[in-house]
């Protein structure tokens, strides 16, 4: 069987189950993105692919990240599938988890996305509409996150501004459309 695997960096290799392709590599640092009975090794998994099917299965792993608690926790590599080691994330300033407000390469989002699951402990997307090409699409979300600190729930919209290249995301900017209800749902009472 073959077996797309991912490291902490986001680099992936195809290669069978005890392969030597990947006796370099500590297993416990790879993670297991897809299975294929029949297709060879070497084939490109992503190609075709445009924005938004990249987007999707970002948006899952990301859910998943958050949902199995976070940094330390939970399975980085899955997400890093889905970034290009370019990748740059600007965050609005003044939000929970923005810190920096501008976020950049895969250590850069690794530690955008500790932030944020510390924040966070769910993240639900309720409805989702999409445009774009191939490149570039534009996400308009409806989510409910409920907040760690809390345990209040928070529903509301969120529009994205994403880049992608060769099949993972390059660069994206979301905008929240009400940063006031994010922060009073994080703030203790």
């Amino acid at each position: 069987m073959v077996v797309d695997w991912v490291n902490k960096g986001g680099a992936t290799i195809r290669a069978a189950r005890g392969s030597p392709d990947i006796r370099d590599f500590d297993e416990r640092e790879l993670a297991v993105i897809a299975t294929s009975p029949t297709e060879p090794l070497g084939a490109d998994r992503r190609a075709p692919a445009d924005a938004w099917s990249v987007m999707e299965k970002f948006y899952a792993a990301e859910a998943a990240y958050i949902a199995s608690g976070g940094y330390g926790k939970a399975n980085y590599a899955e997400v890093a599938a889905y970034l290009d080691p370019e990748v740059v994330l600007h965050q609005a300033p003044g939000l929970p988890f923005s810190g920096t407000g501008t976020w950049r390469g895969h250590e850069g989002m690794e530690r955008f996305l500790a932030a944020f699951s510390q924040t966070w402990e769910s993240m639900e997307f309720l409805e989702q509409h999409h445009w774009g090409d191939a490149d570039t699409v534009v996400v308009h979300n409806r989510v409910r996150f409920r907040a760690r600190a809390t345990g209040r729930e928070v529903e509301t919209l969120i529009l994205q501004l994403i880049t992608v290249k060769d099949g993972r995301m390059l660069e994206c900017r979301p905008f929240y459309w009400d940063a006031g209800a994010i922060t009073d749902a994080c703030t203790p009472t």
